[in-house]
């Protein structure tokens, strides 16, 4: 079943509030396998709703989902628009009348004025959806074999209409078809390079699953979709692509679905009872403030020291002068000594470092803005690792603070495979 949303509204096209009328409605209509042909946004115009409408239709959809304008003020003017392009007139329907009536007579109101009495004419042609939470009706129309359903545009009064009338009619008649997703969540490898990373098995999906590349700062997600009648299998089929997907880029792999780093960190912590501590330079502090934002992070993290200057690493870190003397201070030597030392004076079992530079500026030919150590010391040693990003400086330390956290849910996991 293929459909169109339109939404109508000045504040939409004009930023001035967000549009979760259409993020609702396609995950409802997704979750029953319905395809979502096109979102279109109209002002509060009729010429500009009539356009919106037929282009709509150019992708010849079965049904087409209108929000908004259905309000009792001069600028709401969906009803009639419609009416007009349904070669229709308005009328007073009682049943609504008497609903708008009951409604306001729940809120101690007895008499309607004007506006309110209007909000019960509707074209005489549609079929009328009563809202069980306000005034302005929703309305079925059909058309050429196709079926236009209008919503208000008031969030909770969509959903009530939608919810109890519309989405079980679209469930009576189109139950059978199930739509199922699966997500798989990566970081610290750029969208172009993981589609060459995941070109052969991207070629040998099973033909009903779909794959769409959902890259935001720092992460991709990896949206793995089918449709079909039988829900356990196709579960099974996700399932089995998602493993083979899971076999070959292990390393970017962090969770599914909603799964924060910061939060997997923290659930393998509470479960070694082990805790953990941080040294930073590069990151400035941003890698202790992902830590801390999950709520319970004080029963496994024990505190940090920010020694951005080279002298605090010295007095303070016990960094030896001749390592930053021989190797620099942005080097493998120094982020070891960095997380062996904040390991021994937090008393943690895990320790977390970093140094870098953030840029714009600072780098030299041999370390290059961009240039960033991290090492996670533990119970089996002290490992560091070098990256190379690049010279905005509040895109690096983010992708930094995130590096180490995903090595560092790498290293518990392993960590607890050896206990096991």
């Amino acid at each position: 079943m293929k459909i169109s949303l339109l939404s109508i509204g000045n504040e939409i096209l004009t930023g001035k509030i967000l549009n979760t009328n259409i993020t609702w409605l396609s995950s409802e209509l997704a979750k029953m396998g319905c395809e979502i042909e096109n979102h279109i946004t109209t002002e509060d115009k009729e010429d500009s709703i009539i356009s919106g409408l037929n282009f709509a239709l150019v992708n010849n959809p079965n049904y087409l989902i209108i929000t908004g304008g259905l309000g009792p003020t001069n600028d709401d003017i969906t009803k009639k628009t419609l009416a007009t392009f349904f070669n229709d007139t308005l009328q007073r329907n009682e049943e609504v009348l008497a609903h708008i009536k009951t409604l306001f007579e729940k809120k101690g109101i007895k008499k309607l004025n004007k506006l309110n009495e209007q909000q019960a004419d509707l074209p005489s042609q549609c079929k009328v959806l009563l809202n069980p939470v306000g005034t302005a009706s929703g309305m079925w129309f059909t058309k050429d074999g196709k079926y236009f359903i209008s919503m208000p545009g008031v969030p909770f009064e969509m959903k009530a209409i939608m919810s109890s009338l519309v989405l079980p009619e679209f469930q009576s008649e189109f139950g059978a078809g199930v739509f199922l997703h699966k997500t798989i969540l990566t970081q610290g490898v750029p969208e172009s390079v993981l589609a060459e990373l995941l070109e052969n098995w991207e070629s040998s999906l099973h033909p009903e699953v779909k794959l769409a590349y959902l890259p935001s700062e720092s992460r991709v997600r990896l949206r793995l979709s089918i449709k079909g009648s039988d829900k356990n299998k196709l579960y099974e089929i996700l399932d089995h692509e998602a493993q083979k997907l899971k076999a070959i880029i292990p390393e970017y792999i962090y969770g599914e679905e909603n799964d924060r780093i910061e939060q997997r960190v923290g659930d393998l912590l509470l479960s070694k009872k082990a805790t953990v501590a941080t040294a930073e330079s590069f990151t400035s502090g941003y890698l202790s403030h992902l830590i801390t934002s999950v709520p319970g992070s004080s029963s496994y993290y024990r505190g940090s020291i920010l020694a951005y200057d080279n002298e605090i690493k010295e007095k303070i870190l016990n960094v030896s002068p001749d390592s930053i003397k021989n190797y620099g201070v942005v080097s493998e030597q120094v982020v070891k000594e960095m997380a062996l030392s904040i390991k021994k004076i937090m008393g943690v079992d895990y320790a977390l470092s970093t140094t870098g530079i953030a840029g714009p500026s600072g780098g030299t030919n041999e370390v290059p803005v961009g240039t960033i150590w991290t090492a996670i010391a533990g119970p089996y040693g002290v490992k560091a690792k070098k990256y190379h990003f690049g010279t905005d400086r509040s895109w690096n330390v983010k992708r930094g603070a995130n590096a180490v956290l995903l090595n560092f849910l790498h290293q518990l996991e392993s960590d607890h495979k050896k206990i096991k």
